[in-house]
């Protein structure tokens, strides 16, 4: 009885913590525009502010992450009418259009055919599999894990690579008896490392190559070095961050050893049949842009024809599917949008490039940093749609353009560096960090938004300062 006093002792302290802080921030924001002379009208303030407490409430535990996300949508909505950025009547034509389906699709597809995956036993078979090959040793075990999901998230988006790589590390885990949350924060990262090389790794680069008239070789051929030396720098902090969990000893190695993996196959025909399907939207998703077919397609297509031939109750998988996190995505898609409507995106990229005066390789550093900062807290696809007429722009400057006299200008390449390993900075920073906390919470372990963001802050600072220099470098060498 005690205990649980102490805990709802705890759980009060900081909710009022939380909202005294969000109550300063909030008069701040009110505030401080006036004063330094900066014109923000009332619905770009209060979007601030709502955006804010979803921060606030998901860094003090107050309530679950997507019920602020819905609430917040909510209020997001109802400013947006009483400000007259749009009409009452086109409401709810604003939300649905606001909504990225193509990603909610995605996510949909691929959890339908993961959770069918997994009905074989195939991540049992996989993580003894890794288990022995590590034989017990918990650092070896990470770079195997790390290494491959930032190749496999180059080629197939790294939300996709998070779901297949997450059961499979809680399944490795569950067996050593031991918590797979550090190797679970290190694979999020890692997914956002890889997925930055490539033009299909995450959706944003897709966005920019078609902007800037990039090509898949092109985008690998100038990013894969960078993101080369941004993985060494990564698997070096996991070093450093995770040191404690490293020298852990799994306490049943032994039986782990004796185990034989096949064992845990538990239907080969449903296997077979799985894993036609998964390669089959793998090698679609890497030639969807010949086909011109978007990835929610592919995914949901994939997902129909699994559940046809595997012959499974649609209800028995549809309830495993993972709608808490659905929902979360589509509120936050939604507050994001009427945050970007009221100009708050757009105050922040002009303000923040105005600082430059014109100095392309300051622009180079500033869009960097700022995608990199932006992109930890506001969903790297919109800011990324906002940034893209400002990089045609600015690429018209005169200095800019005699100075970055490139067949692409390294503006695209920062800004595409920016927003891929900016998610990596807080916990709803990417929609890999998001999949990864929902499906280990379904699993029982649950990591908090202060959790993540103590490893995944300071990562992000490092391994961006790291890879815009070794950007400029290589950009300076390709002259």
């Amino acid at each position: 009885m005690s205990a649980l006093s102490d805990h709802r002792r705890s759980v009060s302290k900081k909710t009022i913590t939380g909202f005294v802080l969000l109550g300063i921030l909030s008069v701040l924001i009110w505030l401080v525009p006036g004063a330094i002379g900066f014109d923000a009208g009332i619905s770009l303030r209060l979007l601030a502010i709502v955006l804010l407490s979803i921060y606030i409430v998901l860094a003090f535990e107050i309530v679950h992450r997507t019920v602020i996300v819905l609430v917040a949508a909510t209020i997001a909505i109802i400013i947006g009418i009483t400000t007259d950025l749009f009409e009452a009547e086109k409401s709810f034509e604003f939300a649905i259009h606001s909504i990225d389906f193509n990603t909610i699709g995605l996510l949909l597809g691929m959890m339908v055919i993961v959770t069918i995956l997994a009905e074989t036993g195939i991540f049992q078979y996989i993580g003894i599999k890794m288990s022995k090959a590590s034989k017990g040793n918990m650092w070896k075990l990470l770079v195997m894990m790390s290494v491959f999901t930032a190749v496999t998230s180059m080629f197939i988006d790294n939300v996709t690579t998070v779901l297949l790589m997450i059961p499979v590390t809680i399944s490795i885990f569950k067996t050593f008896r031991m918590s797979p949350i550090p190797f679970i924060l290190a694979q999020v990262l890692a997914s956002n490392i890889g997925g930055t090389a490539t033009l299909i790794g995450d959706p944003p680069n897709i966005m920019i190559g078609s902007a800037a008239g990039i090509d898949f070789n092109t985008f690998l051929i100038h990013m894969g070095p960078t993101i080369g030396v941004s993985l060494i720098v990564s698997l070096i902090l996991f070093k450093v961050f995770f040191r404690k969990d490293l020298r852990a000893s799994p306490q049943n190695l032994e039986e782990i050893m004796s185990q034989d993996e096949k064992s845990f196959i538990k239907d080969k025909s449903l296997l077979v049949k799985s894993l036609l399907v998964l390669f089959g939207t793998i090698a679609l998703f890497v030639i969807h842009g010949i086909l011109h077919v978007e990835p929610s397609i592919i995914a949901l297509g994939g997902a129909g024809v699994l559940l046809l031939i595997s012959r499974i109750k649609p209800e028995k998988i549809f309830h495993e599917v993972d709608w808490s996190t659905l929902i979360f995505f589509a509120c936050l898609f939604i507050t994001i949008s009427v945050g970007r409507e009221s100009g708050m995106i757009d105050a922040l990229a002009k303000v923040a490039l105005g600082i430059t005066e014109g100095d392309p390789w300051a622009n180079f550093f500033m869009i960097t940093w700022l995608s990199a900062i932006a992109s930890a807290f506001v969903d790297n696809i919109p800011f990324a749609a906002t940034m893209i007429p400002l990089i045609d722009v600015l690429n018209q400057n005169p200095t800019i353009a005699a100075e970055f006299n490139y067949a692409i200008s390294p503006l695209w390449w920062a800004l595409a560096l920016g927003v891929g390993l900016g998610g990596n900075g807080t916990l709803i920073g990417s929609s890999a960090g998001i999949i990864a906390i929902g499906l280990a919470e379904k699993y029982g372990y649950r990591i908090t938004f202060n959790q993540f963001f103590k490893v995944g802050f300071p990562f992000m600072i490092i391994t961006v300062a790291a890879g815009s220099i070794v950007l400029m470098i290589d950009v300076m060498l390709k002259i």
